[in-house]
């Protein structure tokens, strides 16, 4: 039914409350991201409007940091929408805070605790090889 694929891998060893603000600050990379990706605007039955959300299935996904960081770097190889989440951003407070511990991790093995990616189906398959739904 779609040609693309959205899907979030968390790290799985996370706490609860930590996995589920990783997962949402995820999906709105990928829908901020991808405009293609969003679908209309809900409107309820007495005409009220709501936001729009995503216009596909977003498939998440529990994973150990090698399987995050052996994705990550699939999906960056691949030219895939990728939006990443790591460990040290769970001390700051703000966006901007945000971008700068993400900026000071190493390029090549990040502290990740997730990542988003989209793209086509297949290969967005292949980059989250060995990762396991979410239970």
């Amino acid at each position: 039914m779609f040609d693309t694929k959205v899907a979030i891998l968390v790290l799985d060893d996370l706490q609860t409350w930590q996995k589920l603000n990783v997962t949402a600050f995820l999906a709105t990379g990928i829908a901020g991201g991808a405009a293609d990706a969003m679908g209309e605007p809900y409107v309820d039955a007495a005409g009220r409007r709501y936001a729009a959300l995503l216009g596909q299935p977003v498939m998440i996904f529990a994973a150990d940091r090698s399987t995050l960081l052996r994705s990550r770097n699939q999906a960056l190889t691949r030219g895939l929408a990728c939006a990443a989440y790591v460990e040290a951003m769970f001390t700051t407070g703000h966006d901007a805070a945000n971008r700068e511990a993400f900026a000071s991790e190493p390029a090549e093995e990040p502290a990740l605790v997730g990542i988003a990616i989209r793209g086509p189906k297949k290969d967005v398959e292949k980059a989250i090889k060995g990762a396991k739904l979410h239970p």
